[in-house]
């Protein structure tokens, strides 16, 4: 029996930190109503708190796209919430580092005020009739007892699914796997995957994900994203159509990347 495993295109927000790429708002919302004739599940529209660019483009998707969800991406801050929802996004996406490594060295803090502070933001956008998803920032390097910890928390505030984002590229797919069937287990959330290709592993441990029982997968246009790129969404597609259930065509997509070379000047 098929599968069913559902897209969420990322190349308007990590795809756009690819080196030498900057869209303006016309250009993301060309690509977003693309995207969404492909048929993903949903498009992560941008980062409202970056600035009026980033806002006229999250707004503007909302005018074209018919079937696919708009999330927009936050820092785990209540004022970025707040811009976002200006935007009238459909998913408010919340980042939240996880790793102790990110927790300690980089926001020079402690598991307690993130736990605190992650409840604060989910609570703040659920209060306000927006539906929440929360993305693990350097999961791949956190401790799974303690990411399990914080998925049946947010469970229990009606998160949407939680991303489990491999953010250096680190992983294999054997353990990408494991850490998803963990974190799938422990939690009884859907799981949302978010792999980096570093090593080239981005398509395998997408893969890998799926089959541990994710059910969404972020993918990028051509596989464009920060350093090395992300999951590029026809080599997913191409790999993942013979076991599962994906509403989308590898030739369609190969079109749509075409026409988004053409926007990105490499055409």
């Amino acid at each position: 029996m098929e599968k069913a495993c559902y897209l969420i295109d990322t190349t308007l927000r990590d795809g756009e930190q690819s080196p030498g790429l900057a869209l303006g708002s016309r250009d993301k919302i060309i690509l977003a109503q693309l995207l969404d004739e492909l048929g993903v599940y949903a498009i992560e529209g941008g980062i409202p708190a970056m600035g009026r660019i980033e806002q006229e483009a999250v707004l503007g998707m909302r005018s074209v796209c018919r079937k696919a969800r708009i999330a927009a991406w936050n820092r785990m801050s209540v004022e970025d919430l707040k811009i976002s929802m200006a935007c009238e996004p459909d998913i408010l996406h919340i980042s939240v580092p996880v790793s102790d490594l990110q927790i300690e060295k980089k926001l020079q803090l402690d598991r307690v005020w993130l736990e605190k502070e992650m409840l604060e933001c989910v609570d703040f956008a659920r209060g306000h009739g927006y539906e929440v998803s929360v993305g693990f920032e350097d999961a791949s390097r956190a401790e799974l007892p303690f990411m399990i910890h914080l998925g049946v928390l947010l469970q229990s505030y009606g998160v949407l699914y939680i991303r489990f984002a491999d953010t250096l590229g680190l992983l294999t797919p054997g353990e990408t796997y494991d850490k998803v069937l963990a974190l799938r287990q422990g939690t009884g959330m859907e799981v949302e995957f978010h792999a980096h290709d570093d090593f080239g592993m981005a398509v395998a441990n997408s893969i890998a994900a799926v089959q541990a029982g994710a059910r969404y997968v972020d993918t990028t246009l051509g596989g464009i994203g920060e350093r090395a790129g992300n999951c590029s969404m026809a080599k997913f597609i191409e790999t993942a159509s013979l076991d599962y259930n994906l509403p989308i065509e590898f030739g369609e997509v190969k079109k749509s990347e075409a026409v988004a070379r053409d926007i990105f000047g490499c055409g």
